[in-house]
């Protein structure tokens, strides 16, 4: 499906949020990019779960992966482990993973 159809079915949508999942979206990275450029630039905020952690994304080499980064307001990290599943949890499988609100990281990064 082109960019442009992804972003005109989700533009249509009263939803604010809008979440990448399943396989591994930094393994898309630049398409994954693309979209969520577009998004936001209508005022969506991007969540974003990947098997990756937020470490070894920020050192990553892919430039697309960063900007991707750039352009999430959350991350969950981690791959989903199943010693650790627990139900209990918001928005996350395992205990493993993170919620990163990236968007607040960066506002306080500013403020230093």
């Amino acid at each position: 499906m082109p960019v442009e159809d992804v972003v005109e079915e989700v533009a249509g949508n009263p939803l604010t949020d809008v979440t990448f999942s399943g396989g591994e979206p930094f393994f898309q990275a630049r398409e994954v990019c693309e979209v969520a450029k577009r998004l936001k630039a209508l005022g969506k905020n991007i969540w974003v779960y990947s098997g990756y952690t937020f470490e070894q994304l920020i050192a990553s080499d892919d430039l697309y992966q960063q900007e991707l980064l750039r352009y999430c307001d959350v991350l969950v990290d981690g791959p989903f482990l199943l010693a650790e599943r627990d139900l209990t949890l918001s928005f996350r499988g395992s205990r493993n993973q993170r919620i990163i609100d990236l968007t607040t990281k960066r506002e306080m990064e500013k403020s230093f």
